[in-house]
């Protein structure tokens, strides 16, 4: 029998789960999803990717502020489930509704726990310089992502990729992994082990005062800073253009060869010298512009040494 399933998600990342979910004939009764929030020039309200998702699937939808009142946790036992599912909700789920379900509640999460646990876990690894990440499906307990593991999947990560190239890689890779975890879980052979104590680290929510370049480090540092934090919030630089300093945004680099002076402009191709090594821009965002090629922004603005970035 194909189990009786509560989805909880909000971002793109949640969304190819949920399809899955659906495509393998699991009955999802509600999906949870965080509020509609204006967006876009006109601020108008704009439903959740998980939202528009589940209501072209004609699945109930609910947006509750909150999971702590008595009338919530009535309602969410009221769908009668046998387990939920919840892949970057954005909330955080109390004990009594943990408790409610058969089976309890299963959660993706996009890292290989126990390393990076919390809110950011791809831009952490990138920024961290690992080589590997993955997801795992955890059943959810009352800490921060400490839950007993299910299932993993792993995934080599390289320095050409970007926080967004990770997670539309991760994305896919864990709606297959939850959908055998759900399939296991209801032939009564999904297994779960304890996390290990060892190797814990946590991956706190990205904050926009970190993204400003520091040029003092190796360039794979930098290079590795860039990444994690492409497309956003968008690692950033200043440069003195045209009597006035503009704020550019590194969406993708690679590292170069040359060096110099920590920020220093070494060549026409926007390669920056680093505390050691340099990297050359690819991809990059002027302050109220679109993202564009490196190539077209030279068109424009043609760079040359002696340049440098604005370190104040």
């Amino acid at each position: 029998m194909p189990l009786r399933l509560i989805f909880m998600g909000t971002p793109d990342f949640a969304v190819p789960t949920l399809i899955e979910l659906a495509a393998h004939g699991h009955d999802i009764a509600a999906v949870y999803t965080r509020a509609p929030k204006p967006a876009g020039r006109g601020m108008k309200l704009q439903a959740t990717p998980v939202e528009q998702e589940a209501r072209r699937l004609g699945i109930p939808v609910l947006t509750p502020s909150t999971l702590k009142t008595p009338e919530a946790e009535a309602e969410f036992r009221a769908h009668n489930a046998d387990a939920a599912v919840v892949v970057a909700y954005g909330m955080i789920l109390p004990k009594n509704i943990l408790d409610t379900l058969k089976f309890g509640c299963f959660n993706l999460h996009a890292s290989l726990l126990p390393r990076w646990r919390g809110a950011a876990p791809i831009n952490r690894a990138i920024m961290a310089g690992d080589k590997e990440s993955g997801v795992m499906v955890m059943k959810m307990d009352v800490g921060l992502d400490t839950g007993d593991v299910a299932m993993a999947e792993r995934l080599p990560v390289t320095d050409a990729m970007t926080a967004q190239d990770l997670h539309d890689a991760l994305a896919p890779l864990g709606a297959d992994l939850m959908v055998r975890a759900m399939g296991a879980l209801e032939r009564g052979k999904l297994q779960l082990t304890r996390q290990s104590e060892q190797g814990v680290t946590y991956a706190a929510k990205i904050d926009k005062l970190e993204a400003k370049i520091d040029w003092t480090k190796s360039a794979h540092d930098v290079l590795r800073h860039c990444h994690g934090l492409s497309p956003f919030p968008g690692a950033w630089f200043e440069l003195a253009l045209e009597g006035e300093q503009v704020r550019i945004k590194v969406l993708r680099c690679e590292l170069a060869k040359g060096s110099g002076k920590p920020g220093e402009l070494l060549d026409d191709q926007l390669t920056f010298a680093c505390g050691e090594g340099a990297i050359r821009i690819i991809e990059l965002q002027r302050a109220g512009k679109q993202p564009m090629k490196a190539i077209d922004f030279l068109r424009g603005t043609p760079l040359k040494p002696p340049a440098h970035v604005v370190m104040s």
